[in-house]
């Protein structure tokens, strides 16, 4: 079959699910479904896609249903889609320890995700052990709650460390190591200003400091805890004239007074990131690290250290980070905006924090098959939402649960309807029911559909009933859909007048409320339930206020 043919196909069959009008996210999906391969011509292929949409969505849902029958059988049967293994390049052979050293200080996002999944992912898949290492040795910007915090988010994604480790655990062996390296002539203290130290560095040339014997140099450093803040640091003695700016004498030692949050202010003198980065990763046995692009400067200086020391060396592999189009990811700016009331926290619906995400609805497995399909490469990429809405709404189609929503709600009289009791499907891929009505004449549709309704059509209540207008009344035609195919009009969705309902109201990512009632079923969710409310879009369940339900939409 053609590609044309088969985005027609599925545009008939998304129209036809959801009253006559196709979504382009929802062909998207389909067409990723069935050929994964078609995401690197997506671009090419928006022109087709919209084109068969305009296309379809001016049929009537009847001619949709005609032409949908003309589709090969098999053509919307699920398939088993394929493991990538995105570790290939690797070339791995037996088990690897990995790990992943957040710093405490900020809500993790959906970077931080990517990394964090990469590296348990890889242990796992080959029997390793996967290390969780908080990187707190710089007091001044460890934040004591962000140590659950990460810890209930990491959980939350379904990731199991082997172990829990605090880099500020170790202070003794940063000290021992650096001894080490002073007594080989490797490292000396420095007492210049910061703008002598950056102007050396940027020349090429060395201070008086770095000509000093070892023996003055290992007094400085006994006296290094007494000292005041700022007077003195311990630097490794590289090259000056190095290519590379980051192997140009760097510190690995200055003193910070701030307390700490878990040890309080035991120690003054603390290791700089790169220093006991690379000890940990070779003292918990950490065979590779994947980490994104921004730390590659370091790769050279980290591996550096270790072999001086004559530490087992780490392998390492940076790949880019992804851009979300139009979401906030300095965490400076999220936070004067939380703080001034423009974002409601760091769980505003606008952001990619694992807290925001998962307050609106999107899955963990979502999330983890987003990131993989990023893959592991140097090239820079810019997403959508749409992207990572293609990978949640994928889950939530299997798994979520159906009821209606009337919003801006209108009440009507069908004439001669009879009383049914009908128990409708909680999900569409299930037959188990779940959801029981009982209907006679009145009903309650949204205003917008009734506007749509034109003089002698053909209308169907979902799974319910048929009727036309006929001189400003609603009169019942007939039960059944088969009557319905080949003369409707139009499929829209309903409450039963006599039955009671249950006020909603719904958080949109713009920050406006929808309001309107909902069918009774709603009140046996539970918080943190992710529903559908058909022909509106996915909601997560937030709070039960008096008698209103408040839910959060997670995307259409």
């Amino acid at each position: 079959m053609e590609l044309k043919e088969k985005i027609r196909f599925f545009a008939l069959e998304n129209a036809t699910r959801y009253g006559g009008k196709a979504n382009p996210g929802a062909i998207i999906g389909k067409l990723l479904s069935d050929d994964p391969t078609l995401k690197e011509k997506l671009k090419d292929l928006q022109p087709t896609i919209q084109a068969a949409i305009k296309e379809v969505n001016a049929l009537s849902v009847a001619q949709q249903q005609k032409e949908l029958e003309k589709a090969p059988e098999d053509l919307f049967e699920k398939k088993e889609p394929e493991e990538r293994d995105i570790f290939a390049f690797l070339k791995i052979d037996g088990a690897v320890n990995t790990a992943f050293p957040p710093g405490p200080e900020k809500y993790p996002h959906i970077g931080h995700a990517k990394a964090l999944l990469l590296n348990y992912l890889l242990a796992e898949k080959t029997g390793g052990d996967f290390i969780l290492r908080f990187e707190d040795t710089n007091p001044d910007l460890v934040h004591k709650e962000f140590y659950d915090i990460m810890q209930e988010n990491f959980t939350w994604l379904g990731v199991k460390w082997k172990k829990l480790i605090y880099a500020s655990d170790f202070m003794q062996d940063y000290y021992d190591k650096a001894l080490m390296l002073i007594e080989k002539g490797e490292a000396y203290m420095c007492f210049c200003d910061t703008e002598n130290i950056r102007d050396g560095r940027m020349k090429k040339v060395g201070c008086a400091c770095r000509e000093k014997s070892t023996e003055e140099h290992l007094a400085s450093w006994k006296e290094f805890p007494q000292m005041t803040a700022g007077e003195a640091i311990l630097r490794l003695k590289i090259d000056l004239a190095h290519k590379n700016t980051t192997m140009r004498d760097p510190t690995i030692f200055r003193i910070i007074d701030t307390p700490h949050p878990r040890i309080g202010s035991i120690y003054r003198v603390w290791p700089n990131y790169d220093f006991q980065n690379a000890i940990l990763d070779s003292l918990n046995g950490i065979d590779i690290r994947l980490r994104s692009k921004e730390f590659e400067m370091r790769n050279e200086l980290q591996r550096f250290i270790q072999e001086r020391l004559g530490l087992r060396v780490t392998r390492t592999y940076e790949f880019a980070r992804f851009n979300l189009e139009g979401v906030l990811s300095s965490g400076r700016v999220i936070r004067e905006k939380v703080n001034s009331g423009e974002l409601i926290g760091w769980d505003d619906p606008t952001l990619t924090t694992l807290v925001a995400l998962r307050r609106r609805g999107f899955l963990p497995e979502a999330i983890k098959n987003f990131v993989i399909s990023t893959g592991i490469t140097k090239a820079e990429s810019t997403l959508t939402w749409d992207d990572l809405i293609l990978h949640n709404k994928r889950l939530l189609d299997e798994t979520a649960k159906r009821f209606f929503l009337i919003r801006d709600p209108l009440s009507i009289e069908v004439g001669n309807a009879p009383k049914q009791n009908i128990e409708l499907n909680l999900n569409p891929n299930t037959k188990e029911g779940g959801r029981k009505h009982s209907t006679d004449s009145s009903f309650i549709i949204e205003k917008s559909d009734a506007h749509r309704i034109t003089e002698g059509s053909l209308v169907r209540l979902m799974d319910c009933l048929n009727f036309r207008k006929e001189k400003d009344k609603f009169i019942f035609d007939s039960t059944s859909f088969e009557d319905y195919k080949g003369r409707g009009n139009i499929i829209i969705h309903w409450l039963a007048q006599h039955e009671s309902s249950v006020n909603v109201e719904i958080l949109m990512p713009d920050k406006s409320i929808v309001k309107g009632v909902a069918e009774k079923g709603i009140e046996n969710l539970k918080i943190g339930d992710v529903i559908q409310f058909e022909r509106f879009g996915f909601v997560r369940f937030d709070a039960k206020e008096k008698k209103c339900y408040s839910f959060w939409f997670t995307h259409a």
